[in-house]
């Protein structure tokens, strides 16, 4: 019996070490997933062909481009947290010690993604490339894609909190901010896509 007790004691205390994803935290990446795919929706309905293929210079990405962008980012980054971030070693003892700023931080990816004063360079992996010759066809592929990872999400009893990762140097984030930073970026570009629509060119 004591065999028996000492085997549940450990169990449970594994269990406490790789908790599963609060519902908290759950119902936060949800809402910010929810939200950056509804602004790009609307940022890209009843676009014109001319609109959609707009460019306000020739370094500059029109909104196909962009749309584009986004698309590959869901993919890229989205399957980046979920085949390496969350598999990679846990570390409970570096997610206790970052705990009681976890509320600053998330809060902090998304609104250094969402500044636009500071721009970055796109990987070549999700460089425009021409893909989406409409609205519809990128729409298609990014509810595609974001709806495996809203599933994803919804589903999964991976400790988020406990595994990190580095997508700029110098920063480094658990699970759950890296799913803020995959929205953060989303939105980022959906302002990318209504700063081509001020341009003084921009077709009415």
């Amino acid at each position: 019996m004591r065999i028996i007790a000492s085997l549940v004691g450990v169990a449970a205390a594994l269990t406490a070490l790789a908790a599963p994803l609060s519902d908290g935290d759950r119902g936060r990446i949800l809402t910010e997933l929810q939200t950056s795919r509804k602004l790009f929706l609307d940022s890209v309905a009843d676009l014109t062909p001319a609109q959609w293929t707009y460019k306000a210079g020739p370094d500059r990405w029109s909104i196909a481009e962009v749309s584009e962008h986004i698309v590959a980012a869901e993919g890229y980054i989205g399957g980046s947290i979920i085949g390496v971030v969350l598999k990679s070693p846990a570390d409970a003892a570096k997610a206790s010690q970052r705990e009681p700023n976890n509320a600053k931080i998330d809060e902090g990816v998304l609104v250094a993604l969402r500044d636009r004063s500071k721009t970055a360079t796109a990987p070549a992996e999700i460089t425009p490339k021409g893909i989406y010759k409409t609205p519809a066809e990128a729409v298609d592929a990014f509810n595609a894609a974001r709806d495996k990872t809203v599933d994803y999400v919804k589903n999964s009893q991976d400790d988020m909190r406990d595994h990190f990762f580095s997508p700029i140097p110098g920063t480094e984030l658990d699970g759950v901010q890296a799913f803020l930073f995959l929205a953060g970026h989303n939105e980022r570009h959906v302002e990318q896509i209504e700063e081509v629509k001020k341009s003084p060119g921009y077709p009415k």
